[in-house]
């Protein structure tokens, strides 16, 4: 059975032909060769198995035992390699005697033509190879979990992993309040990746062409096309995209696993539960840090409502609870809470109000936006951390 498949590696298109047949016998490559002067007897003896395939590209070079209309001259081999090199391409066989062959013709994509799906992160666009694509799918936020620090969804049967376009290429990402996300599946021979993208933006017949010698390194770009508008867009680089994944965590909102998902997980031990203080009061932010150490809990602290936002944003913490002070310059108390509820990851987060505020009109304004529990300065160290504690469900026993 002969197989053929084409495919983009890196730089480069692929073209592997396998074949399940009897394979190439190294020996009697190199017997050939030696009787038709080719090679020397020395040369036979240090040349490797790869090279000795190699034989089979030059010029009249056959094994075969007679000559017919299509076989045996020793021209079919030796065309392929002159053509392929014309082009800057290179040829690498594999093979097993017994087993079957393996050959890959490997061109550059300089000024290749392919089928590509543009998609969007924040004002950046992609190009896909099509052929990389199994299919694409709209799915409710809801859907996405958190399993082992890695996002995951259900793709009818089976359970599909999860990654941000804009997580692997470092594209700076907004908070997204998008109740759906668009999932492109990759599928490169058993393995698959969901690649959750911005927006969909087309199907195009794209040129390929070379980053030249000063970016031809970039990690996961395999080249770059220009676009009608003279826009440049970025051709994704399938193989390496799905390494690079590999070592990327699950972000905080774009990628928006629930919360659920992630209270579920078991707390072994107090520095599992982590709390947020945000306060622009250095003092204030001591006597809550205070307060809470003895209970062991991982403490992080923002000076304002912006760089509380800006923490959640880079998604280096799963949060338990969030201590708000209400009155603090760029962003106050109440906004946080409003901004921070409309995302699905954070709808059940507990957020603690404290603050000097303590007006019937200032509770009910809390309550309004998104805030659980009031807590009025001054208070007691025991009374601040029982409220938190029985907000996150501490375990006793971590004590």
């Amino acid at each position: 059975t002969i197989s053929l498949k084409a495919y983009n590696e890196g730089n480069q298109i692929v073209i592997q032909i396998d074949d399940d047949g009897k394979g190439l016998d190294v020996e009697v490559l190199k017997d050939k060769a030696i009787s038709n002067g080719v090679i020397t007897d020395k040369e036979a003896d240090s040349m490797s198995d790869k090279e000795a395939f190699m034989l089979i590209m030059k010029a009249g070079f056959s094994t075969a035992a007679a000559v017919t209309n299509v076989s045996g001259r020793g021209v079919g081999m030796d065309v392929v390699k002159t053509n392929i090199e014309k082009v800057n391409g290179i040829i690498d066989i594999d093979s097993e005697k017994g087993v079957g062959s393996s050959i890959k013709l490997k061109i550059p994509l300089t000024l290749a033509i392919i089928q590509a799906l543009l998609v969007g992160v924040q004002e950046e666009h992609y190009a896909i190879p099509l052929a990389s694509v199994l299919e694409t799918v709209r799915i409710s936020t809801d859907e996405i979990y958190t399993v082992e620090g890695r996002s995951v969804m259900r793709l009818r049967d089976d359970v599909l992993s999860l990654v941000h376009i804009g997580d692997i290429f470092e594209v700076e990402r907004i908070l997204d309040s998008s109740e759906h996300a668009y999932v492109v599946v990759l599928g490169l021979g058993a393995q698959k990746l969901g690649l959750i993208v911005d927006s969909l933006v087309g199907q195009e017949e794209i040129v390929i062409k070379s980053l030249g010698e000063y970016l031809k390194g970039i990690e996961g770009v395999a080249g770059a096309t220009i676009r009608g508008d003279g826009g440049v867009t970025l051709i994704v680089d399938v193989v390496a995209l799905m390494e690079m994944a590999k070592n990327v965590k699950s972000a905080a909102m774009g990628d928006s696993a629930s919360n659920a998902a992630q209270i579920t997980l078991e707390k072994t031990k107090a520095s599992d539960y982590t709390i947020m203080i945000v306060d622009d009061s250095k003092t204030d932010r001591m006597i809550m840090r205070k307060s809470l150490e003895a209970t062991g809990m991982t403490l992080v602290e923002a000076v304002d409502g912006q760089e509380a936002l800006s923490i959640l944003k880079q998604g280096d913490h799963n949060f338990d609870a969030m201590l708000i002070d209400i009155e603090m310059p760029r962003m106050d108390g109440y906004t946080l809470a409003t901004e921070i509820k409309k995302y699905n990851r954070y709808k059940t987060l507990p957020l603690i109000a404290v603050t000097s505020r303590t007006g019937k009109s200032d509770r009910m304004r809390g309550v309004e936006s998104g805030m659980v529990e009031y807590i009025t300065k001054p208070y007691s160290a025991d009374y601040l951390s029982s409220v938190v504690q029985r907000n996150v469900n501490f375990k006793s026993e971590f004590l």
